[in-house]
């Protein structure tokens, strides 16, 4: 459904962005009015004899890109219209060479809708203000405070690097300087100070050597992904408690896959299902000789 929906989307697109369109739509006359007696099977067009109605241009308008949903409405108006006059042109031409292979997939994209259809409302039912609260709840009300970590690095490319640096720090050189002079990083402009980040946000070799150290100290050579790191830590803090429209979004997202997880897992397991194709070849699968004819 997700690339039907990109093809009709582009296709209206084509016909708005069409040389003249806009001219043209200035030129004719807007549409009247709507009457108090439209309805989704007013029709608006016919093709061959096959009607073009209402219903079918608002379900086509809901599917388009925000930035057309925007247009004028007469521009939007002929656009969707014209859309659909196209579409069943095509639909038309190629009607009776139908094949087996475009019947399943008909029906494999009616299956697709109404299952998105199934888990929309599924998803939209589990999440209220209730449902928000207890998750926020369950995971906030009785967290243990966190710490976020002030830091700063010098980062270089090998371990003998790093201990030359160390070594200079030891020495008594000032950390905002050598981080200057020779960190490879962006922070290193900044002396290479990263700012507050709490815990996790950080590689595991950075974050563990910063967990483990004392404000003021500079670490020995610490090695990830990156390269080596010398790292000062600067200071600490508790971190506050997110509030709740803070984490709204990743709660609502968890509560929603969740709902999911849990519909399908009932309707597969409340369903009469059988798998008599277990027992087939699985290489079939590859062959599109048993569709393409």
């Amino acid at each position: 459904m997700l690339m039907k929906n990109m093809l009709t989307a582009t296709a209206v697109a084509l016909v708005l962005a069409t040389p003249g369109f806009a001219q043209d739509t200035a030129a004719d006359p807007a549409p009247a009015a709507a009457s108090t007696d439209a309805t989704a099977d007013t029709v608006v067009a016919t093709v061959n004899g096959k009607d073009i109605t209402l219903g079918q241009m608002l379900v086509l308008r809901q599917r388009l890109p925000a930035q057309y949903q925007s247009l004028p409405d007469e521009a939007l108006f002929k656009g969707v219209m014209e859309q659909l006059i196209q579409q069943q042109a095509l639909a038309d031409s190629v009607e009776g060479d139908m094949t087996a292979k475009d019947e399943i997939a008909m029906e494999i994209e009616r299956q697709s809708y109404l299952a998105s259809k199934a888990l929309e409302a599924v998803a939209a039912s589990a999440v209220t203000d209730e449902s928000l609260q207890a998750a926020y709840d369950a995971r906030y009300a009785n967290a243990e405070p966190t710490t976020e970590y002030n830091a700063s690095h010098i980062l270089v490319a090998t371990e003998d690097e790093a201990k030359a640096v160390k070594a200079e720090l030891d020495g008594g050189a000032d950390f905002a300087d050598v981080a200057k002079e020779k960190s490879t990083d962006g922070a290193a402009q900044n002396g290479g100070e990263l700012g507050w980040f709490g815990e996790g946000m950080m590689v595991e070799p950075f974050q563990q050597a910063v967990s483990s150290m004392e404000v003021g100290d500079i670490s020995e050579p610490v090695q990830t992904q990156f390269g080596w790191h010398i790292i000062k830590l600067n200071e600490t803090r508790e971190a506050a408690k997110p509030t709740l429209d803070d984490v709204r979004d990743d709660l609502t997202s968890e509560l929603q896959e969740q709902a999911v997880t849990d519909h399908l897992a009932a309707m597969t397991e409340s369903a009469d299902i059988t798998r008599p194709g277990e027992g087939l070849d699985p290489a079939l699968l590859r062959d599109d000789s048993l569709i393409d004819n």
